[in-house]
């Protein structure tokens, strides 16, 4: 079965959207925009002692931590673990 133009059209076009989405993906993600194999990923953070750590917070909350790690231009993941380190030695 053969496609009409219109139809040829619309698929190049999902195509190169996706394509788009997954670079820009990919360079916010990786440090220094570097594409990695996720599992490649997974095994270096765990070489490193990282384990993932999914909770739930209220949005204004995020919004404040992620004020705070901009302001001192520091990395979320070593904010956050600094704030659980003083809140747990109290």
């Amino acid at each position: 079965m053969t496609m009409k133009r219109t139809e040829l059209e619309k698929l190049k076009a999902k195509r190169l959207e996706s394509g788009v989405r997954k670079d820009a993906v990919a360079g916010r993600l990786a440090p220094g925009g570097e594409v990695r194999n996720r599992k490649e990923q997974r095994e270096r953070e765990r070489a490193l002692g990282l384990v993932p750590f999914a909770i739930k917070l209220h949005a204004d909350l995020v919004r404040e931590i992620h004020a705070r790690a901009q302001s001192q231009n520091t990395d979320l993941n070593d904010l956050v673990a600094e704030l659980l380190r003083k809140g747990l030695d109290r």
